[in-house]
């Protein structure tokens, strides 16, 4: 394995973090300071289109699609870095075009896409002028196992007509929020994997109704929110159909393998800056006579901190090179490993730097608590731990019992 990025890898990173320094992290107290609170509607700070602005004129846009065509040409190891960049401030994923939803829909559109739906959706989410919503989990069953989800898709003649419920639908509260993804059954007599559609939906499509946008830790994640949306009887044309009926379930697996890897290589940029703040903390605050980092054990825990934080980037390279060599399938262990160990290492970190600043650390005078919000989020984002336990179990038990002539059972 070599985990070496390519020269053009090496001057994008150097590019991204000057970017960085310079402009985005800047920005954030008056970016959240212009915030208006509750549940909305919402308005973005007027900073984000200045920065975005910026970061296009240098070149720094769309870098997670790997198709030169649409964004920078560069692999999942070559773009590992810049997410764990990214994520080092909350606000820097929209500033270069990189934030979820949006990246994993582009994604599919790119991969699936028809070409007339190419020209009416890539194009303004490539270019930055839309925003878009991923509706998948439901409120009424368990969503960890996609196949009970109850939303229809139901084609008749030239149109599909959709009904159910939907919630965590990230995006859909954001004001330039135009398109978004829906996934339903189809044909309920089909094999498991092969009754799910994906539709694009157009936001304000008569039936479809943002009912609210759900809270996190009493935040609504303003101006992107995470709506409950409800859709009666939502006729779109069937052209609307990703990849033709009965293809979602196999989307939704393309769709989530580069994303996972983006995710937590974000939580792990979360995790070092919030490292950071906490060797900051821990060197220039005093008490009882001596700097924070020489009590107790906050020298181990600043020690285990920077252990968990490598192994924890090492384990995401080698998913994001194994994405590269040999394919997503290839990957499936590995990449449900990450999706473990990252949050969980990002929220044990966080929540000890949180513990080094005492009060600051509960407050917003630092990003820690946003943070720490993300980290235990993406513990069931994307497939909850015990979901990936399991199929790394399965998988690891596979390999054994064909190492011993047994059945795969």
């Amino acid at each position: 394995m070599d985990f070496a990025l390519s020269p053009k890898a090496r001057d994008f990173s150097a590019r991204l973090s000057a970017f960085l320094e310079a402009q985005v992290l800047p920005a954030e107290a008056a970016y959240f300071k212009s915030l208006g609170g509750g549940p909305g509607p919402w308005k973005v700070p007027p900073v984000i289109a200045e920065l975005k602005a910026k970061a296009r004129a240098e070149g720094l846009w769309n870098l997670f699609l790997h198709d030169p065509d649409y964004g920078a040409g560069l692999s999942n190891l070559d773009y590992a870095p810049l997410a764990e960049l990214m994520g080092r401030s909350l606000i820097a994923p929209e500033v270069f075009n990189c934030n979820a939803p949006d990246t994993g829909n582009m994604e599919v559109l790119v991969k699936y896409g028809s070409e007339p739906q190419k020209a009416q959706w890539l194009g303004p989410l490539l270019d930055g002028a839309i925003r878009s919503a991923f509706c998948m989990t439901e409120p009424a069953v368990a969503s960890s196992d996609a196949t009970n989800m109850a939303a229809t898709a139901e084609v008749r003649g030239d149109e599909v007509v959709l009904n159910g419920r939907k919630w965590w639908s990230s995006g859909v509260g954001h004001p330039d929020c135009a398109i978004a993804i829906f996934m339903g059954v189809t044909d309920p007599t089909a094999e498991r994997h092969a009754r799910h559609s994906m539709v694009l939906v157009p936001v304000g499509t008569p039936g479809m109704v943002i009912e609210r946008n759900v809270p996190v830790f009493g935040n609504f994640d303003e101006p992107y929110g995470h709506g409950e949306v409800s859709f009666t009887d939502v006729r779109v044309p069937r052209e609307n159909i990703i990849g033709g009926p009965g293809r979602g379930f196999e989307i939704a697996q393309g769709r989530l393998g580069p994303g996972r890897i983006h995710h937590c290589m974000r939580v792990i940029g979360a995790a070092e800056r919030a490292l950071e703040l906490l060797c900051e903390r821990a060197l220039t605050r005093v008490a009882f006579g001596k700097p924070l980092a020489l009590l107790g054990g906050n020298g181990d825990v600043i020690a285990n901190a920077r252990m968990a934080i490598e192994q924890a980037r090492l384990l995401t390279l080698k998913a994001a090179w194994m994405m590269d060599t040999v394919g997503v399938k290839a990957a499936m262990s590995e990449i449900s490993q990450i999706k473990v160990v990252a949050p969980n290492v990002a929220q044990a970190v966080i929540d000890q730097a949180i513990q080094i600043h005492g009060g600051a650390g509960l407050s917003d005078d630092f990003p820690l608590t946003a943070f720490f919000a993300y980290a235990r989020i993406l513990r069931i984002a994307d497939g909850p731990d015990e979901v990936h336990r399991g199929l790394i179990a399965k998988l690891e038990l596979r390999r054994h019992a064909a190492r011993l002539g047994l059945p795969k059972g």
